[in-house]
């Protein structure tokens, strides 16, 4: 059996490959879009929706397929609706050329910045006892507690974390959120946790922190006004008193990604749908 080498690498066959690669590349940026927002979680729910159809199909049971078939061409416009924020960032991203430089020097630079910024600020604070709360998004959004706070938009700086939880100013009370390196909002309120496993000597901003990991994957800090002791919550884990080195090198990992990690967000996007983490304090 011989292989016909030319009509192998013929022009038609170059060009459906590049088209299958552009295709898999705008999928890709479409998820990359997706993965700092709560669409991750309405996602799950359309790739349900798509398995119910696929087996009711499968085994014939009519009913079933017919009323997800109504479900898939109604939730078109849903779609719509539902992921219109997400839409026009896209749109946004494609206006400013950003769409093919998603990753980048540049921000990495801005992660390393704020890493930096909250350093200073924690320093500050811990050794005056000045209490403090901040959250920074990670993958899931966060949009329903930004728009609990007073809105900033500012670039994050230590001087100015400091002077929004400096005590009997107008936004000390509540969380700071910083969302892709800015801080949104400050004054904002979190959900309090109702664990029996938070030690009772832990006050609001504690409980606070807590809470905000129950339902997200943001990283919360907090800063004690009784003993300038700093804690930092994740994933329902609370990591108490914590020293600068030992702070510092949570923040690394967690906010300046790495090289590995940038060339596997694709199986790191589809692990965050399908996965399921464990909990603990």
């Amino acid at each position: 059996m011989s292989i016909n080498w030319g009509s192998l690498f013929s022009w038609e066959h170059f060009v459906s490959l590049l088209d299958i690669l552009v295709v898999w590349y705008v999928i890709y940026m479409l998820m990359m879009l997706l993965r700092g927002t709560k669409a991750v979680q309405l996602f799950r729910g359309i790739v349900i929706i798509l398995v119910i159809k696929l087996i009711s199909w499968y085994i014939g049971l009519e009913t079933v397929s017919w009323i997800m078939d109504q479900v898939i061409n109604w939730g078109i416009i849903a779609i719509i609706i539902i992921f219109q924020p997400e839409i026009r960032r896209g749109l946004e991203h494609l206006g400013r050329g950003s769409l093919f430089t998603a990753y980048n020097k540049k921000e990495n630079e801005a992660e390393e910045q704020l890493v930096q910024a909250l350093d200073q600020a924690i320093q500050y604070m811990s050794k005056r006892r000045i209490g403090a709360l901040i959250t920074i998004q990670m993958n899931t959004g966060l949009d329903d507690y930004i728009e609990t706070g007073i809105p900033l938009d500012a670039d994050v700086s230590g001087a100015l974390l400091i002077n929004i939880f400096i005590p009997n100013t107008p936004l000390h009370d509540g969380a700071v959120i910083i969302k892709n390196n800015r801080i949104a909002v400050a004054a904002a309120y979190l959900p309090l946790s109702e664990s029996n496993l938070i030690p009772k000597a832990l006050g609001t901003r504690h409980r606070a922190a807590v809470g905000i990991s129950e339902v997200t994957d943001a990283l919360t800090i907090v800063v004690s006004e009784e003993t300038g002791g700093v804690t930092i919550t994740k994933n329902n884990e609370l990591l108490r008193d914590l020293t600068r080195q030992d702070y510092l090198k949570l923040l690394s990992n967690d906010l300046v990604p790495k090289q590995e990690e940038k060339n596997n967000a694709v199986a790191r996007f589809f692990a965050e749908i399908f996965g399921k983490g464990g909990s603990k304090h």
